[in-house]
């Protein structure tokens, strides 16, 4: 049996060491290099975005950014202003909350503004095109309402008309007889600023139908 003398352990201990220093170095070269390319994947997800798309709907969802961005303006819409109550409201990460407003910020749908000097502290405002988004929270509440989706027994929300107190409903309402129209007489045309893509998405307006066993609901 080869025995080492106490020099050839030593070397034989620190080669061991570099060995060992190698691999750590490399899995944590190896983790840094993975975790800029989720972060590169990321960026080039949210860079891509709806660019080139005709689209009115997409270009509202790309200036809210994601449902975390729809959260913060909903929080907007009931009042909320300041960072911490967003924080309260939502749960959302200080991360995520910071890039968020920074989105929508720079989409024009709010704007910050200082309210103490010493320390610095800031509240976040709707501007008039972000009021503009507002119609969309009692869409989506009545929605999520109809389907049952908010996790409660019964809506989470009401909305009524301020001056006389009475429930609003989503609905939509034919500009020459003032009648609602349901839904399943709901039709889409191209509009003026259509293009080839957007023509050719509503040629197969044709085979849009409701399922067999659904109805129309009362609001719709």
């Amino acid at each position: 049996m080869l025995s080492l003398d106490r020099p050839g352990r030593l070397i034989g201990q620190a080669l061991r060491r570099q060995c060992l220093s190698a691999a750590e170095t490399s899995a944590s070269s190896y983790e840094s290099i993975a975790s800029k390319a989720v972060d590169v994947g990321r960026s080039e997800m949210r860079s891509k975005g709806f660019d080139g798309m005709v689209c009115s709907i997409a270009g509202v969802m790309a200036a809210i950014g994601d449902r975390w961005g729809l959260v913060i303006l909903r929080d907007m819409v009931c009042g909320l202003r300041r960072y911490e109550d967003f924080r309260k409201s939502s749960g959302v990460t200080n991360a995520t909350l910071s890039d968020r407003l920074k989105h929508l910020e720079a989409n024009g749908l709010i704007e910050r503004r200082r309210y103490q000097a010493n320390p610095e502290r800031f509240e976040y405002l709707l501007t008039q095109k972000g009021w503009q988004m507002a119609p969309m929270m009692p869409v989506l509440a009545q929605i999520g309402d109809r389907l049952g989706v908010s996790g409660a027994g019964a809506p989470p929300m009401t909305f009524v008309n301020r001056k006389t107190g009475a429930e609003v409903r989503l609905s939509f309402i034919d500009q020459e007889t003032g009648d609602v129209v349901s839904t399943a007489n709901l039709e889409i045309n191209p509009g003026p600023g259509a293009d080839d893509l957007v023509r050719w998405r509503l040629s197969h307006a044709r085979h849009r139908g409701r399922p067999s066993n659904e109805t129309p609901s009362k609001e719709s």
